[in-house]
């Protein structure tokens, strides 16, 4: 058995004297893992780092077997974040939240997701709203998607500024108003309309917030776990950096 794709690094755990084993994030495989031989000396261990993107070339025996990996480095990301916690913390919620998904199962969109999201780990205001864009993404692969473009109530898809908890459905201003209390805003980076907007900090607080709840209720909660830590370290270190509000 043997195939090639890209892929993105997740992860890898020590093997042996001078092995790895790699898990990565693939285009058409899925979430894969396979063993890099000699994966832990000083010509291999630049590539192998967390967030780069690699060609990726998997040989096995048998398709059910670990396998090897060949790996050439694609686009060398880790170095321009390597000593930025909120980099690293982003990057370790992607993951953990990659790991809901069944091994070897594809997921095209969650890897050009992650691919716009690895490209902007170093900007920690855009990562962070990227994170927010990304975890959106993974509750929709998930099971548990959400409608932000048509409000529920009246089918109009301008004027949003909430999300029903109960639904995970827009409401527009309007409709929402008399409600408001009992419904998670939904900030304007997350409108379509609104899909370039620059997030200041109750924006992101905002948008974390609305993805927590669903990730919290859906996903971790009944698995019997919480929200990782890393992701309210990665909101603490893009509140501290976010711009000023410029409204929406």
């Amino acid at each position: 058995m043997e195939w090639r794709d890209d892929g993105i690094i997740l992860g890898i755990r020590r093997h042996g004297e001078t092995s790895v084993l790699l898990e990565a994030m693939t285009r058409q495989h899925g979430r894969h893992l396979g063993l890099v031989r000699g994966g832990r000396s000083r010509k291999q261990q630049p590539a192998l780092q967390p967030g780069n993107g690699v060609s990726l070339t998997w040989r096995a025996r048998l398709d059910e077997h670990l396998g090897v990996y060949t790996v050439e480095p694609l686009a060398m990301r880790a170095a321009r974040f390597i000593d930025s916690p909120a980099a690293l913390y982003a990057l370790a919620n992607a993951a953990g939240l990659l790991r809901f998904l069944p091994e070897r199962d594809p997921h095209e969109g969650v890897f050009e997701a992650l691919s716009v999201l690895a490209d902007h780990l170093h900007e920690p205001v855009l990562a962070a709203a990227l994170t927010v864009r990304f975890e959106v993404a993974m509750l929709a692969e998930l099971g548990f998607g959400l409608d932000l473009d048509r409000c529920a109530a009246t089918g109009v898809t301008a004027g949003l500024a909430f999300v029903s908890p109960k639904t995970g459905r827009a409401v527009s201003a309007e409709a929402g108003a008399p409600y408001a209390e009992r419904l998670l805003p939904l900030p304007a980076f997350l409108r379509r309309a609104n899909a370039a907007a620059e997030p200041g900090p109750d924006a992101l607080r905002d948008g974390f917030r609305l993805t927590g709840y669903f990730l919290e209720r859906d996903v971790y909660g009944p698995r019997d776990l919480k929200l990782p830590d890393v992701r309210a370290r990665l909101i603490d270190a893009a509140l501290r950096v976010a711009p000023p509000e410029t409204g929406g």
